[in-house]
């Protein structure tokens, strides 16, 4: 069953649906669902899916034209191969769709160029003379991010400016990801959620009915599963220097997340270094580098400034449990590995994934205009802030962060947002030290506070959000099950 990408499938839908001629590139990380997308889309629908191979121009030539020739055109009473790609190309038009779009998705598309670096401005050249204005909808599909975007989309490119649409497919968020497995409590969503995150590929690797930790241990932790070679698979397809790249991502999956920390720690010879290693990661979708909500553009392009962080969960969760572990793995020590190392650390380990759901959940209610202002900017904020905690309580000045800040634009308004995964209820003192952090900018703004909590919350906040109503509570089964 296919799940989720309705905004995706709008999109190429509307497009579809336009009467001239449509160029789409449609490009992401693998294991999106890019494929499976189009797929979906092109149900119902005349159209030519063909599928670029790692091949010789030549061989991807006379595949391309078998896959074109199939269709009741002219040119298959004559040939039995095209000539050349200025020919497969222009066969486009005399597909039999009768009024129908006539609809072609090429999907890995740079393998295409690879074999034959003029495709761009052979399609340039069809493009401005005969498909812009026939009922044309060709989709360039690929997951070489920095082809896609540094070559294809460029301006040097013969195809820059010519496409009619333009989408990056990004990983599912947690209300998708969720849908794969319906019979799950709340917290196990969660738990899913932050060892999977929202690749289509790896959800469908869980059982919906087996537990999280049988689902765990058959398909991550057992050597042979899909899962347990993945990250070594990818790497080894993408990258060159794996070894390095191992050290790197484990290094930010544990926790170092300053440029300086991650080359101490991955052993990196200096920083420059690292930083170029790290621009591959991002390029690659693997890794991103994060900045409080209220960076200015100035901080950003600072190179030594910012904190760098996993995209990927299930990345984040195999170097912090699988890849550390390997040798036991490999012996076939799944289950102890499990009892020993993942089950007594898996619950703190999704808490920073929970701030990510939390945060897609503020997101969803200004959808829905449900929050108590309309934020310009929401996300984590990092800082020096001055607390005060008590009438006779000296000032402290201290580093530290905030889970979700959405400020309003001119900054009138702010929504405070502290996350907390955990057995126990939110404390009134946790509350309390939310409430000081930025304390001294609420005499120039309207704060607002919302706290998020696995296990409810005691009684004394129930009692105050009852009373305050620049103060919400969201637990768990609120935030989960926003859509139902």
């Amino acid at each position: 069953m296919f799940i989720g990408r309705e905004r995706e499938l709008k999109f190429l839908e509307d497009k579809y649906t336009e009467k001239k001629g449509q160029l789409i590139v449609l490009y992401g990380r693998r294991r999106v669902g890019k494929t499976e997308t189009l797929r979906e889309f092109c149900k119902d629908k005349p159209h030519i899916f063909f599928s670029c191979t790692q091949t010789t121009g030549r061989v991807q030539l006379a595949k391309f034209s078998a896959r074109i020739l199939k269709e009741d055109i002219p040119a298959r009473q004559y040939v039995s191969e095209f000539a050349d790609w200025e020919k497969a190309f222009r066969a486009i038009l005399d597909l039999p769709y009768g009024d129908r779009k006539k609809l072609i998705v090429i999907d890995e598309f740079p393998y295409m160029c690879r074999g034959d670096k003029s495709i761009p401005s052979i399609l340039q050249n069809l493009w401005d003379t005969a498909f812009k204005d026939s009922n044309v909808m060709i989709i360039l599909c690929g997951s070489a991010m920095s082809f896609m975007e540094k070559e294809l989309l460029a301006e040097k490119n013969p195809l820059y400016g010519r496409a009619t649409g333009i989408y990056k497919m990004n990983k599912m968020g947690f209300y998708d990801a969720a849908r794969f497995f319906p019979g799950y409590s709340a917290r196990d969503k969660v738990l899913t959620y932050a060892v999977l995150g929202g690749i289509p590929h790896y959800l469908n690797q869980f059982s919906p009915e087996l537990s999280v930790e049988e689902n765990i241990k058959r398909n991550i932790l057992t050597k042979g599963s899909v899962l347990y070679s993945e990250v070594d698979f990818l790497l080894h397809q993408e990258l060159r220097e794996t070894p390095i790249y191992n050290s790197i991502i484990e290094a930010v999956a544990l926790g170092n997340t300053r440029l300086n920390d991650i080359s101490q720690k991955s052993l990196v010879e200096n920083t420059s270094k690292t930083s170029v290693y790290l621009k591959n990661l991002m390029e690659l979708g693997i890794v991103e580098r994060e900045f409080s909500v209220d960076a200015g553009e100035k901080e950003k392009a600072n190179t030594a400034r910012g904190t760098y962080r996993l995209t990927d969960n299930f990345f984040r969760f195999w170097y912090a449990f699988g890849f550390a572990n390997l040798s036991q793995l490999e012996d076939g020590d799944t289950d102890g590995v499990y009892e020993y190392l993942v089950g007594p650390a898996l619950h703190e380990f999704a808490s920073l994934a929970f701030e990510d759901v939390c945060r897609e959940y503020v997101r969803e209610l200004q959808k829905k205009n449900e929050l108590p202002f309309r934020y310009a900017k929401m996300g984590r904020w990092t800082g020096k802030t001055t607390t005060v905690r008590g009438r006779e309580a000296e000032n402290r000045i201290a580093e530290t962060e905030i889970d979700i800040l959405a400020i309003s634009r001119g900054a009138k308004e702010y929504l405070v947002g502290e996350c907390k995964f955990k057995g126990s209820a939110f404390s009134y003192s946790e509350y309390l030290d939310t409430a000081a952090k930025l304390a001294p900018l609420r005499e120039k703004a309207k704060f607002y506070y919302a706290l998020f909590s696995e296990s409810g919350f005691d009684d004394r906040i129930i009692a105050e959000a009852q009373t305050k109503e620049e103060l919400s509570l969201f637990d768990l089964e609120t935030i989960v099950n926003l859509n139902r």
